[in-house]
């Protein structure tokens, strides 16, 4: 089936609709072991995103769940930090994304490291401290059953598409 404009649209407002509803659900679950720790639900949507409209529609669909999510259950600080661990996390899946010897797993772990960098570095300029780095020592190790899980989850799901891109999944 052909992409249309009005298909993609559609598609992009769906994906921001469950990427948004997977945050609210992550809002209220605690976190553990490391405060602020979260396992990254919605950047399953980022992956989906991804691999069947490319990196400008993921980008739009990141973007549009941050700040639906900040709007609702956060604030300006809350946006800074979704925002830059969002457009770490999906640099960082788009740098590998299509590479032969990275599956999906691999590009979502990179997402969810790179997502807990940008969120270190939004935090340490809005504190004006360098002192949250240290934080990493916990997050990017974290970041690897994180990442795994949101890759399995997208697998489970993905079987389930109609179309995919040509991007190795």
């Amino acid at each position: 089936m052909k992409r249309t404009a009005a298909r993609t649209a559609a598609e992009s407002g769906v994906l921001v609709a469950a990427a948004f509803a997977l945050s609210y659900i992550e809002h209220w679950i605690p976190a553990a072991p490391v405060p602020g720790l979260k396992l990254g639900l919605a950047n399953i949507v980022t992956l989906i995103a991804l691999y069947r409209l490319g990196t400008r529609y993921a980008a739009l669909v990141a973007a549009a769940r941050c700040v639906l999510a900040a709007l609702l259950f956060g604030g300006l600080g809350s946006l800074a930090f979704s925002l830059t661990g969002a457009f770490f996390a999906l640099a960082a899946m788009a740098a590998l994304n299509g590479r032969k010897a990275v599956s999906v797993y691999g590009v979502s772990v990179a997402g969810a490291a790179a997502h807990n960098l940008g969120q270190t570095l939004a935090a340490s300029v809005l504190m004006q401290t360098p002192a949250v780095f240290s934080y990493l020592v916990w997050l990017l190790p974290l970041s690897v059953p994180a990442g795994l899980l949101v890759a399995l989850i997208y697998r489970l799901t993905a079987r389930f598409s109609p179309e995919r891109r040509g991007s190795r999944h």
